[in-house]
């Protein structure tokens, strides 16, 4: 590898990191492991002994060295020692489910590559890769229906987010505009899933009312919104394991919630 071809992988896994770290901690549940797996495979393409593919698209060369590393760990769901916290019992779900299908569904929904780039990721066929994409979906589909919550300023796109929970057999408990509304809300229902946006009507924050939330009510299972997901993906401090960018699709929450739902991780951004 010349100097020069080695400068232009440095930026283009320099610009495709923060997506390769959302993929690692939305698969493991867990922002620790996630970045650990993430750093193994930086560590892999530095020392020359992952298969960095430059005839696929960088994104798709990343992730490909990242699954490598990750499928000869066996895939692992995380281990606790706690088996009663709740990500804890969502990881033992998660081990009973049919295997690489949650892998598929977030590549394909998630980080949106097609069925044919999910396959060179994965090192399956374009049918396979689909055939794992329907059977994620089946599954994630019986998982129990929840009570959602969902903070979120702009009067479309709530009901757009309301539409497609309740779609899947989930309840929602209310929609906050603000964080002083998203606070009242929590005190008036419980919500086993908060769905939020990060910046709220009168330039108050969902971070603050999610860690509010969570302080008060206890842990549970939260997903972010944002149209600037690199802001957030900086590595300097908590991050969550579920952050959809802006603007999303259908799919996209779908996955989301489900895989948030099983695991349950309620790791979340300092404001």
């Amino acid at each position: 590898m010349t100097a020069q071809s080695g400068e232009l992988i440095a930026s283009q896994i320099g610009a495709n990191l923060p997506y390769l770290r959302r993929y690692a901690r939305a698969l493991t549940g867990s922002q620790s492991s996630g970045d650990k797996y993430a750093l193994a495979t930086l560590e892999a393409i530095l020392a020359g002994e992952g298969h960095y593919d430059r005839e696929l698209a960088p994104k798709a060369a990343l992730f490909r060295v990242f699954h490598a590393i990750w499928s000869s760990s066996g895939a692992p769901a995380g281990e606790y020692e706690d088996e009663s916290n709740l990500a804890a019992k969502a990881q033992k779900h998660m081990r009973r489910l049919t295997p690489n299908t949650r892998e598929a569904l977030l590549l394909h929904t998630i980080e949106e590559f097609s069925a044919a780039d999910t396959g060179a990721i994965m090192g399956v066929s374009k049918r396979e890769a689909s055939e794992l994409i329907t059977i994620a979906y089946e599954e994630m589909s019986r998982a129990t229906a929840g009570q959602i919550m969902i903070i979120e300023d702009e009067a479309v796109i709530a009901m757009d987010l309301e539409a497609i929970v309740t779609g899947m057999g989930h309840s929602v408990t209310g929609i906050a505009r603000t964080e002083t509304g998203a606070l009242d809300l929590a005190a008036k229902a419980a919500a086993e899933l908060i769905l939020s946006d990060i910046q709220l009507a009168d330039n108050s924050s969902g971070i603050d009312a999610v860690n509010s939330i969570l302080a008060k009510h206890g842990e549970r299972p939260v997903i972010f919104i944002t149209a600037y997901p690199e802001r957030l993906l900086t590595g300097e401090g908590p991050e969550p394991a579920f952050l959809i960018s802006k603007p999303y699709t259908e799919d996209q929450v779908r996955s989301a919630v489900s895989q948030a739902m099983f695991f349950s991780s309620t790791e979340t951004l300092k404001a």
